[in-house]
């Protein structure tokens, strides 16, 4: 096993000034997580239409976005590692190349299951544009530096939930129907591929990759998963991460059947929710120059943990109104903007020698985590939020208690 005394050897080499890497870059990196989100938002109005069409039902075409999800976490795990080998170019093409050509045979897709396997190839090789693009910050900027980047990343990122059901709506009542949607995001995969292609550099020199085979992966994910500090932030920024999938998939619940608003206004409802998330995320990015990192981080998770928290109580007590929601739910926005700015950039800096895997393995938890708590949001029907608020008060507990080992990895290391 690699021993702490090394793995800071290998760290201090490995790690990179805090540059400012140039705008186009940036730009660039922000289009590759744009399209993931829109791959798995903008269709779902044609959810309908597609069971009709593909004769099925709607676990049938449900199948289609756990083939996608599913796709993504396992890409993460084999292209994040495989960036720190061949560096970040190669993996990146390659996926994004894919991912046009998949989406494209999406959109004539001739039966259910050919369309759900097309989906996991979106996913699995869609996600080279995640995972890699982390990595890419992680090698040119470190410390505040990064923090602010990602912080970036994170608020243009997250205009895509709040615009892809909306343009989907639309798309899906044109002529085209659901296979139009496959089009447009064909047309979003070239422009991924094309960005890839002009603007986004090789940040990992020859002599930091992992040349020495599969011995050299494990051996790379051996010391990124025995990094305490690395899995605290990791478990923060996944456990954060699972409040948002608890109230993405119970919000039609709390917002129509128990809030009573109409479809319209719950829409209108969750995009300013999801907006809030973004002007957070856009917050940290420039507060990070003032305030140290951890700092925004133990504060974002302290206001999750707190306004979700109270939110429970309140719907224990019969009490909840669409004040009491609405604002708290707010307020657990704004802290999710903090956590994932800052959690992403102090879990990569931790392993910044071995960035891809690193990136991976803290993408693929995330995306496994949504997975499970997902379905868990509707246990007790679709007339009470209480799992909801239950699911999200124990999230953001495992996420603040995440910082414990950050403590004690920190000091071991200095040791």
């Amino acid at each position: 096993m690699t021993s702490h005394a090394s793995i800071r050897a290998v760290r201090a080499e490995a790690e990179a000034p805090p540059l400012s890497p140039p705008g186009s870059l940036i730009a660039a990196l922000a289009l590759l997580s744009f399209v993931i989100p829109l791959s798995t938002d903008m269709y779902l109005p044609g959810f309908p239409a597609m069971a009709r069409d593909l004769s099925t039902d709607a676990a049938g075409v449900q199948l289609t976005l756990t083939a996608f999800l599913f796709g993504l976490a396992t890409g993460q795990l084999v292209l994040g590692p495989l960036s720190d080998r061949y560096g970040r170019r190669k993996p990146i093409l390659v996926g994004t190349g894919v991912c046009t050509l998949a989406t494209a045979l999406c959109a004539v897709a001739p039966s259910l299951g050919t369309l759900t396997g097309l989906r996991f190839v979106m996913g699995f090789s869609g996600a080279a544009g995640v995972v890699v693009g982390r990595a890419v910050v992680s090698d040119l900027a470190s410390g505040t530096a990064a923090a602010r980047i990602f912080g970036m990343l994170m608020a243009l990122g997250g205009v895509a939930p709040i615009v892809a059901p909306l343009v989907g709506g639309v798309v899906v009542e044109g002529p085209g129907g659901w296979r139009a949607v496959f089009w447009v995001l064909t047309g979003a995969s070239v422009l991924m591929f094309l960005a890839s292609l002009f603007l986004v550099p090789e940040s990992l020199p020859a002599d930091r990759r992992h040349t020495d085979g599969v011995g050299g992966t494990v051996k790379a994910a051996a010391s990124v998963l025995t990094d305490r500090s690395y899995l605290g932030y990791t478990l923060a920024f996944c456990f954060a991460s699972a409040t948002l999938f608890c109230y993405i998939s119970a919000s039609p619940f709390l917002l129509q059947n128990v809030l009573n608003f109409t479809v319209g206004e719950a829409s209108v409802a969750f995009s300013i929710g999801a907006l809030t998330a973004t002007l957070s995320s856009a917050a940290a990015a420039r507060l990070v120059g003032r305030y140290p990192p951890r700092f925004l981080l133990r504060v974002g998770l302290v206001l999750l943990l707190v306004s979700s928290a109270l939110a429970l109580l309140i719907t224990v007590a019969g009490q909840l109104n669409r004040v009491w929601a609405l604002g708290l739910v707010a307020i657990g926005f704004l802290g999710l903007g903090q956590v994932f700015t800052t959690a992403t950039a102090l879990a990569l800096e931790r392993v910044s020698y071995a960035a891809g895997t690193g990136s991976a393995v803290l993408g693929a938890l995330q995306s496994a985590l949504g997975a499970a708590v997902a379905p868990l949001m509707g246990i007790a029907g679709g007339h009470t939020v209480v799992p909801l608020f239950l699911g999200m008060t124990l999230c953001a507990s495992i996420a603040l208690l995440g910082l414990l080992l950050t403590r004690h990895g920190d000091a071991a290391t200095a040791t």
